[in-house]
């Protein structure tokens, strides 16, 4: 792949941005600043790892209070290979995209058993590690590490596709991206240079309304030249997604304890905590976990993942002390933390809590 020519040649494009990161680098918790770089601080490669896997399909914003909290309560891998299933899966409730936090702790606990504690410094040994793909594994060695490899992510993707003003609609021009942005990836400073590029993305060349006025790669990029950068990158269309519906049972005991239910290992939600449901489908079977006197609430909980939307009918019920549910288990209202469900389970709660308050 041949780069799209530039008023800037190669060599000048980097520097110039490198020099823009300098001034204007994002302020984050996981980050070492450009300045404290030069001055011979590393980044610790734990606490780039841990953000990158909370950073998937989630934002900055909704990162930044659980990254606090895991650095807090687990401040090393040793730390978080070493802490309590149940514990890590609470923590990470309101992330979403739950398989990462099981393989946060097979990858934390492969760290420990197999690499002495210690991060491996090349794509190769990160990629056999649980968990980590091609994207975080570049993303760790350059920023970690300092290897050249080109990190690309959606902020990447709409730079490149700007700069040299590419109409291949994603996901059909994921790959000519990505080598538009291997050949901008200098040898010097690749950490610095991958973050610059997503800051770029995220504070400059955003998907609506680019600041072209104040980019520092304004007079090569192609697209602000044509006019066409607020139209790019292209995308095709998403296909409607399907409708799934459940029903989600909410009991409580007569002295004020909740019916939970830990979700199987594998699936959606796997080893999250919630309330018991019955199969997510197209016509769902009625599962209640016991026989009661269940009541239809007259509201569902509705919540979209990836690949469907999901209706839940929520059915709630008032139990006796000697109530013996057929699966799930009974949480005392003392521990029980609705911050520690998932979202989906976290919205099931809000609707039918009024109705269960114990006076």
């Amino acid at each position: 792949m041949t780069p799209r020519k530039n008023a800037m040649p190669v060599p000048a494009l980097s520097a110039t941005l490198l020099d823009w990161y300098d001034h204007h680098a994002r302020d984050l918790p996981w980050r070492v600043p450009p300045a404290a770089r030069k001055a011979g601080i590393r980044p610790d490669p734990y606490r780039v790892w841990l953000s990158e896997v909370m950073l998937q399909q989630t934002t900055v914003a909704a990162v930044r209070s659980y990254f606090h909290r895991f650095t807090t309560l687990w401040p090393s891998v040793a730390a978080l290979a070493a802490a309590d299933d149940a514990a890590v899966m609470a923590e990470w409730a309101g992330l979403g995209y739950y398989a990462r936090a099981r393989n946060l702790l097979k990858c934390a606990r492969a760290v420990v058993a197999d690499h002495d504690g210690r991060f491996p410094d090349k794509v190769a040994g990160l990629r056999g590690l649980p968990g980590i793909g091609p994207y975080t594994a570049a993303a760790i060695a350059a920023i970690a590490f300092d290897r050249a490899e080109t990190v690309v992510d959606g902020n990447v993707e709409r730079v490149m596709a700007r700069l040299h003003d590419v109409h291949t609609p994603l996901p059909a021009a994921k790959a000519e991206l990505t080598a538009l942005a291997a050949a901008l990836t200098p040898a010097a400073r690749p950490g610095d240079y991958a973050q610059a590029v997503m800051d770029l993305g995220a504070t400059i060349c955003t998907p609506r309304s680019p600041a072209c006025g104040i980019c520092p790669w304004r007079a090569s990029c192609a697209a602000r030249m044509a006019g066409t950068a607020p139209d790019l990158p292209k995308k095709t269309p998403k296909k409607a997604q399907p409708v799934r519906r459940g029903f989600a049972y909410v009991a409580r005991r007569a002295d004020g304890a909740w019916l939970l239910e830990t979700r199987p290992d594998s699936g959606l939600l796997g080893g999250m905590l919630g309330w018991p449901c019955s199969d997510w489908s197209d016509v769902p079977d009625p599962a209640p976990p016991l026989d009661a006197d269940w009541s239809r609430l007259g509201a569902e909980a509705r919540h979209t993942f990836t690949h469907f939307h999901l209706r839940l009918e929520i059915l709630t019920a008032r139990l006796p002390l000697d109530a013996a549910p057929a699966r799930g288990q009974w949480v005392p209202a003392a521990a029980f933390r609705p911050a520690s469900l998932p979202t989906v389970m976290r919205k099931v709660h809000d609707l039918a809590a009024a109705s269960l308050r114990h006076d």
